[in-house]
């Protein structure tokens, strides 16, 4: 009798960049439960090379945000050839569901998300634990508010190379990371740039090295924070995603808006400070595992201070060697 052909999974999560790094829970398990499976995600270009550095998949897909009938149409011929046996669908949206509707009335067994807004909202890593317990993928998922684990990245270590001696012996200082979110947070939800710097400089007399990461938007905050605090990196641009999480994996701290990028470091391995408005709700959005989150009614009247005392309590005897 001829060997029967390995069980066919399709993930589907497009973005953006902080439910995707929440996702990569529900991409952890879901490979777990199908570890004989061919298990290929479907995603955006922005995420490919990390994706393809991840465990969890045979293969990567970076066309999920086909454009144009044309474009479409290729996806969905694509994916109905590929006869998959299971669809995960972490996404969500108008999209996956449409590609549901693509594969026919007869496709692939599938697992739908619940909705991300509305009446019965909770953290993306809830919801998705529950729909992978719904599936079968999870079964013994921990079902209450706030107990699904947080996604981990550490693995992003195994894929960087050896780092090299240090010139006379002298050890690299421990750095912390400096995330504003700019990009994703309103001006008057954002932690004021002066803050920052104010921050830097205290990080910099507890022995710290000082890194602004961020997308483009963050170059005036970062060159903001730069002024004050004097050879601080900035390292705002086009974050390739691979890089950050690895910046994150070695971090003594990461401290930031509740974005993106500060999602990506915390789930590699930095503990994470998020400062965010009282009207926020952690419960809902901000990332899990070894993070503080500080709040204030107005922005501006966060001290540096408390958030300087909050790295003292990740790390008592002050910096140390990264």
């Amino acid at each position: 009798m001829p060997p029967r052909d390995p069980e066919k999974v399709l993930v589907i999560k497009l973005g953006p960049l902080r439910q995707f790094v929440l996702a990569a829970a529900a991409m952890r398990q879901i490979r777990a439960a199908h570890p004989q499976a061919h298990v290929t995600l479907l995603t955006t270009l922005p995420f490919e090379s990390l994706a393809k550095a991840s465990p969890y998949f045979d293969a990567v897909e970076s066309d999920g945000d086909a454009k144009g009938l044309g474009e479409w149409l290729g996806l969905i011929g694509r994916l109905r050839r590929a006869r998959y046996d299971r669809v995960y669908d972490l996404q969500a949206s108008r999209t996956s569901k449409a590609i549901h509707l693509g594969l026919g009335p007869v496709g692939p067994a599938w697992s739908g998300a619940g909705p991300l807004r509305g009446p019965g909202r909770a953290h993306p890593l809830d919801r998705q634990a529950a729909q992978l317990k719904a599936a079968g993928a999870w079964p013994d998922a921990a079902a209450g508010p706030g107990d699904a684990p947080p996604p981990d990245l550490s693995w992003i270590l195994k894929t960087a190379p050896a780092e090299r001696p240090v010139r006379d012996g002298i050890n690299r200082r421990a750095y912390v990371l400096l995330i504003p979110g700019a990009s994703e947070t309103p001006p008057s939800l954002r932690w004021p740039p002066e803050r920052y710097g104010e921050l830097g400089r205290l990080l910099r007399q507890r022995g710290f090295d000082v890194v602004i990461v961020g997308a483009p938007q963050d170059g005036d905050v970062a060159r903001a924070i730069q002024h004050q605090v004097p050879g601080a990196r900035d390292l705002t641009g086009g974050p390739d995603f691979a890089r950050v999480a690895l910046l994150g994996a070695r971090a003594a701290a990461v401290i930031g808006a509740d974005a993106g990028l500060l999602h990506l470091a915390s789930a590699a391995g930095a503990p994470a400070i998020v400062v965010c408005p009282k009207a926020a709700d952690p419960a809902l959005s901000a990332p899990r595992g070894h993070v503080t989150v500080l709040q204030a009614g107005e922005m501006a009247e966060l001290p540096a201070a408390t958030v300087a005392q909050a790295v003292d309590s990740l790390s008592p005897a002050g910096a140390r060697s990264a």
